[in-house]
């Protein structure tokens, strides 16, 4: 599909390539880094199964080749089976992101018949203890080791997750090596980004830098072990771009590759935009095309005549677009502002501080604020 122009002072815009359909913001787990909304227990009604597919065939239409099925937690959804049918019949490819509560043996079956291509199953630690403590669920940590074996025996790639935070980058190596023993093809050890509750509990998040430096040493002297074994196990390690000088392309560049669906509808040029100060369209009222094209939330950020200094003048910024919008808002107020991860930002004294922070924090597992409080202070009482 040839690119389009779209508002004046952005660039053409080619059609989005990965499409993320957020199906739900249930989920059994209570996890205190969980990205969806703070609010989300307001949040409307979701799309219908109608709905969907209405979305999955638009997007498809317009050039998009990925879709993941996320949340929350898309095994809530009855109609996961028939969304991923007809994303099959449509020509995505399509990756299951879950915690594996809810999971089993048949309904892996089942996803395979329908067409799934890819499982991704995430831990929140390597024992059952801290698992189970930061999950909020008695039962997660042995559910998400039997379905990781039951993905694996149904021939999917093993694809395993692991968000890492000060309260389990200590056991980086033990982590890894439950990951070798199991089988896994891909690991994702995903230091925590700090939106929706990650941002609430950045303080008792955060690793300290020491705690970073040895975690990336741990995991660079495994990626050596593995290779001098012959092992194909692929290790990513995302570190928290609060300790760069230079922040990350957020998305690629805002509304350049990534569209979100929400579970009401929402459209989002990624998953925690909505907790901007812009009107975003929803998919029940406009189509899909419409939206990307030639909304103003979606224009609002692409390009660069919206910057302001240090940006506008700046030689990276077609590396780094400016880095994170909502970034930028959550810290300093205003979504236009550079990132302050940037040390050119008039706010990176922002950055320094969490830094220093988290070099002196002592809060436990159990002081975090957990997305169901009243579940995981009942966990945590016994």
């Amino acid at each position: 599909m040839m690119a389009v122009k779209t508002a004046q002072g952005s660039p053409s815009v080619g059609p989005p390539l990965w499409l993320l359909a957020e199906l739900t913001y249930r989920c059994p787990l209570q996890c205190p880094y969980c990205s969806n909304p703070l609010d989300f227990a307001q949040t409307e009604q979701e799309l219908s199964t109608e709905q969907w597919v209405s979305v999955l065939r638009q997007g498809r239409a317009m050039g998009a080749a990925q879709l993941g099925f996320s949340g929350g937690e898309p095994l809530v959804r009855p109609d996961l089976p028939e969304l991923i049918a007809e994303a099959r019949h449509l020509g995505y490819y399509t990756n299951l992101i879950t915690s594996g509560l809810g999971l089993n043996e048949a309904k892996v079956a089942a996803f395979a018949d329908a067409g799934l291509d890819h499982i991704q199953v995430s831990f929140q630690a390597s024992d059952p203890e801290l698992n189970n403590a930061v999950a909020g669920s008695r039962k997660a940590f042995d559910q998400k080791l039997a379905m990781a074996r039951a993905v694996k025996e149904a021939g999917y790639p093993m694809v395993l997750n692991f968000v890492i935070h000060r309260h389990n980058i200590h056991q980086m190596t033990d982590i890894i090596d439950l990951c070798d023993r199991l089988g896994a093809d891909y690991v994702e050890l995903a230091t925590c980004q700090y939106y929706g509750w990650a941002f609430e509990n950045r303080e008792g998040l955060m690793p300290s830098r020491a705690q970073l430096e040895k975690a990336e040493a741990e995991v660079n002297a495994y990626r050596r072990r593995l290779e001098a074994d012959g092992s194909a196990m692929k290790l990513i390690f995302v570190t928290p771009d609060y300790y760069e000088e230079r922040p990350k392309a957020c998305m690629n560049g805002w509304g350049s590759l990534f569209l979100t669906v929400a579970p009401d509808g929402t459209a989002l040029p990624c998953h925690s935009a909505r907790l901007l100060p812009i009107e975003f369209p929803n998919v029940r009222d406009t189509e899909l095309r419409t939206i990307w094209y030639d909304s103003p939330g979606f224009n609002h950020y692409r390009g660069d005549s919206w910057m302001p200094e240090p940006c506008r003048s700046c030689d990276e910024k077609g590396k780094d677009f400016g880095g994170c919008r909502c970034q930028a808002y959550l810290l300093t107020g205003n979504a236009d502002n550079a990132d302050p991860v940037c040390s050119k930002s008039s706010h990176h004294d922002r950055i320094l501080a969490a830094r220093r922070a988290a070099d002196h924090a002592t809060a436990g597992i159990e002081e975090l604020t957990f997305r169901n409080a009243n579940n995981s202070r009942l966990f945590f009482r016994g």
